[in-house]
């Protein structure tokens, strides 16, 4: 009897998937849609496609928080799933937060610097988690605390813009303005990004892991 034809190497990778990666993907999922909405809201002006992209930042933090602890309970932690976790972190928590802040009105060159800057910082700190993350862990198998601030807490930098479209202070509106420097326009709510990213790549600053 000949051999079954061997299956192909896709099925082989959705088989190496555990419940807790799919939990993963509903967070690349939210960021991406998140995305989508920031550009609806710049094409028609809708608030509510603003607000909407808004709330998908907590809603990949629930994602994010439930993948962690299903990987836990079923002792199904892999490479795989770490890297499927960073590379949606980087998309709901990175990009899509600078997304929205361009939607939000920070569209001036230096803006633009201190965004590439945030979403840099992000990358920058996943990549140190993961390659630390084996060190920090101990006898224990498990990270005592992260150095700096993680990345999914740019869900405040969303929650300060959601207020903001609320209030109808975006676009030319913005809350604090502009400032000029060298002829160049500054908005400095922009400045909670580059907080927000420095605090990301800190390695004096470390927070207990909960």
């Amino acid at each position: 009897m000949a051999n079954p034809p061997d299956r192909p190497k896709h099925f082989s990778m959705i088989r190496s998937f555990h419940l807790a990666d799919f939990f993963t993907l509903g967070n690349a999922a939210c960021g991406i849609l998140s995305i989508f909405l920031a550009m609806n809201y710049m094409a028609s002006g809708s608030v509510g496609s603003f607000l909407t992209a808004a709330a998908m930042a907590p809603l990949a933090l629930l994602f994010d928080v439930f993948d962690g602890r299903i990987a836990r309970w079923r002792n199904q932690h892999s490479p795989l799933g770490r890297e499927l976790d960073s590379l949606a972190d980087v998309i709901s928590f990175g990009v899509s937060p600078a997304v929205l802040g361009y939607a939000a009105g920070l569209r001036a060159p230096l803006d633009w610097a201190v965004l590439i800057y945030f979403v840099c910082c992000g990358v920058s700190r996943l990549a140190r988690y993961n390659v630390t993350a084996e060190s920090l862990s101990g006898d224990s198998g498990k990270v005592a605390y992260f150095e700096g601030t993680p990345i999914p807490t740019s869900v405040l930098l969303t929650a300060v813009l959601a207020l903001a479209a609320w209030q109808g202070r975006v676009g030319e509106q913005l809350w604090g303005g502009a400032w000029m420097a060298g002829g160049m326009a500054l908005h400095p709510l922009v400045l909670l990004f580059g907080l927000s990213g420095t605090l990301m790549i800190s390695k004096t600053l470390r927070i207990p892991k909960l």
